[in-house]
């Protein structure tokens, strides 16, 4: 089987581990470590060895990248404090912690060997928590750290992963002193380089006015900042976050709404593939790891591995009370920012899952890496340790801690409801206004009806009134009901042949946005069985109005 089709076979795999995954309601990086394990006990299925130079530089730049993007800059930026204790402390007091752990239960592992273990290991993963935290309503600047802290410290940890992997590879050590400033220089230095390439990448977006151009320029950015940080010897990953921090900031302002609703699509389809990938190649390989270090013997591999992903989980938690408690026996710090409540420490202590940078961390080592398989195996048992135990827990534990909020009124966010109708608002104005237009007067007479209507419903909901639920549920029911009566006379409408493709498609299109936003601005209540059973509604009405697009169709030739 040659690359191309094993590759092709392992997406299919993804799609359908995942699959699985949502049925058993599990983080689907479980299943697919586990079903990439399974794959490789068939014969037939080669070992795959993917190039360590390849594996940080072809799988990090787009996740990290993506991952900045979508960052909450001004939330970001009013918790840099607490980001950066976990972002860069928790990670430098994990990777030592696990380098000692590691080198007091192999005192033959180099320590430098020992520091880049700690260091794949050290960077939790939001993503492996996304779906999680997406479920349940939790209190913002929890999430607003989790998700800071996974976009910092993949590169803080990398630098250190960088750092050790060059000491072990020299057979040196690193001195405290040279160990900081190093660390600083490549960071600030990817900063720097970041910034600049991402400055190029805007300057450049609003000049190509196409959709497709200005995807492809954004993906081009992250490998272009990545690799231009590395042949710089600085951070090639600090730098893709900053680039991918200056495209989010500025993604509102330059890209155009079709470039942003078309670059979302891709990014999604592309995090997906990537993370599922790095998922099932580490599964691929682990057979054959566990092969080469069997001669330590299966049970003091575990007792090791245990010992690893224990210490994982207790630093952690360690370093998070520890990090919340000591700087507020500061009294001013402690007057200006008081003690956060212990159930949003535990859970934040918690959600410790690591994932696919560490994944693609370990696939990096090179081939000549003092112990490589035995680091490449620890590693891989510290995440499915954590991924196993916390993220199969992690909603059990939010929830017996009861720090879930209420529903939003009328289940709507206020602040969001406010927005809709500031923005309703704004439009009635501008139509009102150009009705005095002697031109345009008439036509924005027809519309003001269906703007002063939207406005009204809007301002209803956002005074919180107790009809506005009612009124919504109704208004939803009605427009659905009108878009799939508009679809099915499409549908049929095509199926008689009075419609070529080009033209179902662009009709098709508009309703499909036009019921994308009654959704989003309607709400979508259902349960995931009703919109099972409505898409299998869907499917029967598109079915029956084939069949009569058909008759339509028979009768006309046999008229002919």
């Amino acid at each position: 089987m040659d690359l191309v089709e094993l590759l092709l076979a392992l997406i299919g795999a993804c799609i359908g581990f995942a699959l699985l995954a949502r049925r058993l309601n599990l983080p689907y990086a479980i299943i697919l470590v586990l079903g990439g394990m399974v794959l490789a006990l068939i014969p037939a299925v080669p070992e795959l060895r993917l190039d360590p130079d390849l594996a940080l530089a072809f799988f990090l730049p787009p996740l990290l990248q993506v991952s900045a993007y979508r960052t909450d800059w001004r939330a970001f930026r009013s918790n840099l404090g607490p980001i950066l204790l976990l972002a860069v402390g928790a990670v430098i007091f994990t990777a030592f912690l696990i380098g000692a752990v590691a080198r007091w239960l192999v005192p033959e592992l180099p320590w430098a060997a020992a520091l880049a273990l700690g260091a794949i290991v050290a960077p939790p993963d939001a993503v492996a928590a996304g779906a999680i935290l997406q479920r349940l309503r939790l209190p913002r600047r929890i999430v607003t750290v989790l998700e800071g802290e996974s976009l910092i410290n993949d590169a803080s940890s990398l630098v250190l992963y960088k750092l050790a992997v060059a000491a072990a590879l020299a057979s040196g050590t690193l001195g405290a002193a040279s160990g900081v400033a190093s660390f600083l220089v490549l960071g600030l230095g990817g900063i720097v380089v970041g910034w600049l390439v991402g400055r190029v990448a805007l300057w450049v977006l609003p000049r190509l006015d196409d959709t497709m151009l200005e995807t492809t320029t954004g993906f081009l950015a992250a490998y272009a900042s990545y690799l231009a940080g590395e042949a710089l010897h600085v951070s090639g990953v600090m730098a893709v976050v900053t680039t991918g921090l200056a495209f989010g900031r500025a993604q509102h302002t330059i890209f155009s709404y079709n470039s942003r609703v078309t670059t979302s699509v891709v990014w999604r389809f592309v995090e997906f593939i990537l993370n599922s990938l790095v998922f099932l190649l580490i599964g691929l390989q682990l057979n054959h790891v566990l092969e080469r270090i069997a001669g330590r013997g299966m049970l003091s591999l575990a007792g090791i591995a245990g010992g690893i992903a224990l210490a994982l989980i207790v630093g952690r938690f360690l370093w998070v009370f520890l990090a919340s408690w000591l700087p507020r026996r500061i009294p001013a710090l402690r007057r200006r920012n008081p003690m956060p409540d212990w159930r949003h420490i535990t859970i934040i202590g918690w959600a410790g899952m690591r994932g696919v940078v560490s994944l693609a961390a370990a696939l990096a080592l090179p081939m000549e890496f003092p112990e490589r398989d035995l680091i490449v195996f620890l590693a891989f048992t510290a995440i499915l340790a954590t991924l196993v135990l916390q993220g199969t827990t992690l909603e059990w534990v939010i929830q017996r801690l009861g720090v879930t909020l209420p529903p939003h009124p009328n289940g709507v966010n206020p602040e969001e409801a406010e927005g809709r109708r500031l923005l309703a608002v704004a439009a009635l104005a501008e139509i009102e206004r150009r009705m005095e237009d002697p031109l345009e007067g008439a036509i924005a007479a027809d519309l003001v009806h269906e703007f002063r209507d939207r406005a009204g419903h809007l301002h209803r909901t956002a005074t919180n009134q107790g009809a506005a639920i009612a009124e919504r549920v109704a208004r939803r029911r009605i427009r659905l009901a009108a878009l799939e009566a508009s679809r099915q006379q499409l549908i049929a409408h095509y199926q008689s042949g009075h419609l070529d493709e080009e033209g179902l498609v662009k009709l098709e299109q508009e309703l499909d946005l036009e019921e994308l936003r009654v959704r989003q601005v309607l709400g979508d209540d259902r349960t995931e069985g009703q919109k099972r059973e409505d898409a299998k509604r869907r499917k029967a009405m598109e079915a029956a109005a084939a069949e009569d697009g058909a008759m339509v169709t028979g009768k006309a030739v046999a008229g002919a």
